[in-house]
């Protein structure tokens, strides 16, 4: 019988991220006003600068990029309950009762998976684990293509028109739609360097044989989240600028989060699917990732592996993926492939270390990979083992190399 994980950190700022998110979403998000009666004074208008908006922005866009699912529900069920019921079916999409609703349930059920994760056996839990992956991936697509631009138009409201500037004797053209054209795409910019950062931490839970990692990285996630929000609420330019910082470290770790994204990409792709099933190796098609910087590819490169003219073992790849091909050599000497628990290696025995880290697909196809790039054989991989070998593998993620001789049976 399964016994349910007490509440711990990661819970409590989870509960502490919905509850503010909801009650304490920023106010910079454009809502429909009831047109007051004929009869009634005209009310003072609520003072809105451009500064105040774009600080309200910032801090919305950082936030639902943390966790988009969860903020773009929680703002859009904001907008809905402080909107009168007659103006309601004029929110835009996020605010409709059909997607906040099921999307918070999903975010529920999420939270549920986490709760009781602790006491399943990571085979069973790494399913979920690998459906949230890809949850992640489409609500951060829909969020940036959908969601962000429309948060990112701060001067759509302000008043920053024509009759404005005549009011201050000033006959020009409106440069509101110039402002915006310049917000969108930085919003969308700073948007994905913050959600590519945080999608990493679902490429780490979906590796990592550790509950305990799990927890870990999802509570640091909703602190995160958490601070975004609660500074926002405090004081609007204070949460802009703990924002701001967040971007920037962001944009500082995004060629790494970039590199460990298409790895957690090809990974969920090839253990969801279950590839390795129908996959069978050609030279053409010996994908692999750097377990180390080689050259001038840093770690976790993705790239195809060869034999060169001379016979020697090259690695040819894009930087970004899309940039002109590259293509370096590795040292001359023996390398062999060594078989993990869920995926395999291609390991040099000059050093005794990894040099490739292959996606899943290739596991159970390690003959046939030997001999189509003339390898030194196969290095099992006990399953006693098997744990330490993870660890190694997790470990090499960060960039630390590991031995040959602590992974070996």
């Amino acid at each position: 019988m399964l016994t349910p994980k007490k509440p711990g950190l990661s819970h409590v700022f989870f509960l502490l991220s919905l509850c503010s998110l909801l009650l304490l979403a920023p106010g910079g998000l454009p809502a429909a006003e009831t047109p007051p009666p004929a009869s009634a004074k005209p009310a003072k208008a609520k003072s809105a600068t451009p500064g105040l908006e774009a600080a309200q922005a910032i801090s919305t866009i950082t936030g639902v990029a943390i966790s988009p699912l969860l903020g773009v529900s929680a703002v859009g069920a904001y907008r809905y309950y402080n909107t009168p019921p007659e103006h309601r079916a004029a929110l835009p999409w996020f605010a409709q009762t059909w997607f906040f609703v099921p999307a918070l349930l999903l975010v529920a059920l999420v939270f549920v998976k986490d709760t009781f994760g602790a006491a399943l056996p990571t085979a069973v839990k790494k399913p979920f684990d690998v459906a949230e992956t890809i949850e992640n991936k489409i609500s951060g697509l829909v969020a940036a293509g959908a969601f962000v631009p429309f948060i990112a138009i701060i001067f759509h409201d302000l008043g920053l028109d024509g009759a404005c500037l005549n009011d201050a004797g000033m006959a020009m053209a409106s440069l509101t739609p110039l402002l915006n054209i310049l917000t969108v795409p930085a919003a969308v910019a700073a948007f994905a360097v913050v959600w590519l950062v945080s999608h990493v931490m679902h490429v780490l839970i979906l590796i990592s044989p550790f509950t305990s990692v799990d927890t870990a990285l999802k509570g640091f996630r909703l602190f995160l989240l958490s601070t975004v929000t609660f500074t926002s609420f405090a004081n609007p330019y204070v949460g802009a600028a703990w924002s701001l910082v967040l971007i920037l470290i962001c944009w500082l770790l995004s060629g790494w989060a970039f590199r460990l994204f298409v790895f957690g990409t090809v990974f969920t792709w090839d253990l969801g699917t279950m590839r390795k099933l129908r996959f069978k190796p050609v030279a053409e098609e010996g994908w692999g990732f750097t377990s180390r910087k080689l050259g001038g590819a840093p770690i976790r490169t993705y790239g195809r592996f060869s034999r060169g003219t001379e016979g020697e073992l090259i690695l040819t790849y894009r930087p970004w993926l899309v940039l002109p091909a590259r293509t370096l050599s590795f040292e001359k000497g023996r390398y062999a492939v060594g078989r993990g628990l869920f995926y395999s290696e291609i390991i040099s025995l000059n050093d005794e270390t990894t040099v490739l880290t292959l996606p899943p697909r290739f596991r159970d196809h390690e003959e046939e990979v030997t001999s189509l790039f003339q390898l030194a054989g196969v290095h099992e991989i006990g399953v006693v083992k098997g744990l330490k070998t993870l660890w190694h593998q997790i470990k090499g993620l960060f960039g630390a190399e590991t031995k040959l001789a602590d992974r070996s049976a």
